[in-house]
């Protein structure tokens, strides 16, 4: 008998993203598994049933939960949902762990191997897989289109009888995935584009697309970055100096963008308010970590903010899932391509290998244990004192919101 995987419609947070699409369905049939959808999952996506059950799936129900081998989730499961799964079975998602010990305790209880699909190394053998990338990438897109907007002109240089409309001037603030998305859109849409990160490469890619780069380059600047190409803490002296940068910067620009983020912190603060309040009226802001809290002061999630000087500060949550119609073909690829390999291609079952690479790294319960390094080693800690947390550091992680 073929094992049993489950595809849930999205409870929790108004996601309407779903984790399969009518292509990923044909190929885990192509694996000799069978495909159960909830009714309605994939409607928020522009994905009818109809297209699921012609891929070969079957229409279900939540109670369907209970005879699955394999979850596929977007979200992290809530406690009904973990009530309802058979003990173990593998649930795949995006677990948002960091902050949410009881959760992960309770995935553990349940008995299932849950897989935190944001852990995915990157490695080249795991491109395919990774959801940060593929989502961060629609989020710095989506910016974008969510700025223009909110900014009652256009963004690109009009030359007409009547007279010249000036372009707008956008400015990206960490270059990740999510800023270098951000960037290109800009860049079509017509604006003149600037862009900021601690991290010398994002030089070069910030000029690959034709924005102009703006850092404070001195001697800290070109060693800024770790050999796994992350953002290292800069000193008090340089994060004076380029917040006196930026701060003369952001007072010219139209639209800035923000997307700084640092796995388990709380994101980095590289807007304050008197920055804010120097923008002229009609500016706008688009936080892309609000929901860490954000990088802008005074951004609040899920609502736009207009200050009393007339800038407005965009803090919609899930980015990603306002282009919710391709995050999820994205996502469900990112899905497939991770499962392939779980698979057995001779028995055609799912066969968990906790010392394989990708395995290892993103496997957070398994067999009634919280396994995952991060999050095992303080559930067995003894308890003792705990010291103070670092610092958030002012840069922002390669591929960031």
């Amino acid at each position: 008998m073929s094992q049993i995987v489950f595809v849930p419609r999205e409870v929790e947070g108004g996601e309407p993203r779903v984790a399969a699409s009518p292509d990923t369905v044909k190929r885990l049939k192509g694996l000799g598994l069978d495909v159960v959808v909830e009714a309605g999952a994939g409607t928020a996506s522009r994905i009818p049933d109809a297209e699921f059950e012609k891929a070969g799936a079957r229409i279900g129900s939540t109670a369907d939960a209970s005879t699955a081998d394999i979850v596929l989730k977007v979200r992290r499961p809530n406690d009904t949902e973990l009530k309802s799964y058979k003990e173990g079975a593998a649930v795949i998602a995006a677990m948002d762990p960091y902050g949410n010990d009881a959760a992960v305790a309770a995935m553990a209880k349940a008995g299932i191997s849950a897989f935190a699909m944001e852990f995915m190394p990157r490695i080249t053998r795991a491109q395919s897989m990774d959801i940060l990338s593929s989502q961060a990438n629609l989020a710095g897109y989506q910016a974008v289109v969510d700025a223009a907007a909110e900014y009652d002109r256009a963004l690109p240089m009009m030359m007409t009888a009547a007279g010249t409309v000036p372009a707008a001037k956008i400015f990206i603030m960490g270059v990740g995935v999510a800023g270098l998305q951000a960037i290109a859109t800009a860049r079509r849409m017509g604006a003149v584009v600037t862009a900021t990160d601690v991290r010398p490469a994002a030089k070069e890619q910030v000029a690959s697309l034709g924005a102009k780069f703006l850092a404070v380059e001195d001697e800290e600047f070109k060693a800024a970055e770790t050999a796994g190409g992350y953002a290292k803490e800069m000193s008090k002296e340089y994060q004076a100096k380029q917040a006196a940068l930026t701060a003369e910067h952001i007072a010219k620009q139209d639209i800035v963008i923000t997307t700084a983020l640092i796995p388990g912190r709380p994101a980095p603060r590289l807007i304050s308010a008197e920055m804010v309040a120097s923008m002229k009226p009609g500016s706008v802001i688009v936080d892309l970590a609000v929901e860490r809290g954000g990088n802008v002061e005074g951004a609040k999630a899920g609502e736009v903010v207009t200050t009393a000087n007339g800038v407005k500060i965009v803090g919609h949550l899930n980015m990603a899932g306002r282009v919710a119609a391709s995050a999820s073909l994205l996502y469900a690829k990112n899905l497939f391509a991770f499962l392939e390999t779980l698979v057995d291609k001779e028995t055609k079952t799912l066969a968990i290998k906790p010392d394989e690479e990708l395995v290892k790294a993103t496997l957070l319960t398994h067999e009634g244990q919280v396994v995952h390094a991060n999050f095992a080693k303080a559930e067995a800690a003894p308890a003792e004192p705990v010291e103070p947390a670092p610092k958030p550091k002012s840069a922002s992680k390669k591929g960031d919101a």
